[in-house]
């Protein structure tokens, strides 16, 4: 049947799942009592604010029926919990400032090897002026990722951050991956704690969290060989953490990862957490299979559908709502429907504007590479929540709780993604 109230046109397995959201505790725990045994004793440790462990959280994902409606409304009263009926959004630009990459994932559709037609490199003084046109149109953060290009030296980055930082004085940067900290400091021939000072010193405010996947080394040595150990993700994050650089989290899932992995992977990041306090949000990826990955030898193949998507945010919710109470949904991934009813089973936030968005739509997303506040706003409301636009680090920075009292903002006057700087198509 599809799911209802106007919000998702995708067929669903399960009964309305938002229609538990919403009921107070007691009555939703009295509903619990109705449900097998197994699956009330997990969600009534959530709502008590116990800890679940990977046998619960397994046990979550396996769930169907009248048990996912629990597992929903266990979710959205937790986060009302935390955020009341309030969700945000950032506004923000991705700047992806190069294709090149020698890693060659399994799962990536981005990356091309330098010898490729379609490589490009942004120069530095290019992505500064693109931050600067971000500022100008509003935008708080620019996110700055890229391939790791053998043909840049250990300086590039710092430069980079100078360069940023020179242009847009006041923006927050959030840029530079584990993964890409890894390789630029071994490049460097410095220690991982070195290279982040360097590179606060140059500008940097906050690292995104991806390069995560799975945080199981089976899984990760399956789909990338050459991507960094779980070990060495978490030292990167413990590191960047105690030099006062917040970060991000995510999960990439929805390929060949099972769902006890996926438990061990919320109960890493909770783990973390609790030693370094540093983590944002929680940022739930989904894998897109692309037809240029399909053509791969061993190709990856997606292993999710839309009631998957909203499990996987619900769970998070209930492993991580004490420890990070901010758990991202991606319009980008996910579609903004989907996207917008994660809002109704434990998402409070609904990512950013991005401007510019490469990685997703060269995998295939056709969501869109920009959404105009004004929509951010719209969907918001959609899900029965208050919008308000925050900052990186999830200050709010303005409400919105009357939609005739709505501004209108620079971006809601463009009706399709900015140019994303020079990037004709040329040999490195």
């Amino acid at each position: 049947m599809q799911i209802r109230r106007g919000m998702c046109t995708k067929e669903c397995s399960v009964p309305d799942p938002c229609a538990w959201c919403g009921l107070d505790v007691d009555v939703l725990e009295t509903k619990l009592r109705s449900l097998p045994s197994a699956t009330a004793t997990v969600l009534d440790k959530a709502l008590a604010g116990q800890d679940l462990d990977a046998d619960d959280l397994t046990h979550l994902f396996g769930l169907n029926d009248l048990e996912v409606c629990a597992l929903f409304a266990t979710a959205n009263l937790l986060k009302t919990r935390v955020h009341d009926r309030a969700a945000t959004y950032v506004v923000n630009r991705n700047i992806n400032f190069t294709n090149v990459c020698y890693n060659a994932c399994r799962f990536c559709a981005y990356n091309r090897p330098r010898s490729s037609p379609e490589a490009f490199l942004m120069s530095a003084p290019e992505i500064a002026r693109l931050a600067l046109e971000a500022r100008d149109l509003g935008a708080t953060e620019v996110c700055v990722q890229a391939g790791l290009s053998p043909d840049l030296d250990s300086s590039f980055y710092p430069r980079l951050l100078h360069a940023i930082r020179d242009a847009a004085p006041d923006i927050h940067i959030h840029a530079c991956s584990p993964q890409e900290e890894v390789y630029w400091s071994e490049k460097a021939g410095q220690s991982i704690r070195d290279y982040l000072i360097e590179l606060k010193a140059s500008g940097l405010d906050s690292l995104p969290g991806t390069s995560a996947e799975i945080l199981v080394d089976p899984i990760r040595s399956a789909i990338s060989p050459k991507r960094i150990t779980t070990a060495k993700w978490l030292e990167v994050i413990q590191t960047a953490h105690s030099l006062g650089l917040p970060t991000t989290a995510t999960i990439m899932y929805g390929h060949i990862e099972s769902h006890r992995e996926r438990a061990l992977h919320l109960i890493q990041i909770r783990d973390q957490q609790r030693r370094s306090h540093g983590f944002t949000e929680f940022v739930p990826l989904s894998f897109i299979a692309s037809s240029r990955q399909a053509r791969r030898r061993n190709p990856l193949i997606r292993s999710v559908q839309t009631l998957d998507v909203l499990k996987m945010h619900a769970i998070a919710r209930l492993a991580l709502w004490k420890d990070i109470p901010n758990i991202q949904t991606s319009w980008v991934k996910e579609g903004l429907e989907i996207a917008t009813l994660c809002l109704r089973v434990g998402a409070n936030d609904l990512g950013g504007t991005l401007i510019n968005e490469s990685i997703a739509a060269s995998a295939g997303a056709n969501n869109g590479q920009m959404m105009r506040p004004c929509d951010l706003r719209t969907a918001i409301r959609t899900s029965g929540s208050t919008p308000a636009q925050r900052d990186t680090l999830y200050r709010i920075l303005r409400s919105f709780e009357d939609p005739a009292s709505d501004p209108i903002d620079p971006l809601d006057r463009l009706d399709s993604p900015l140019t994303p700087g020079n990037k004709q198509p040329r040999r490195l």
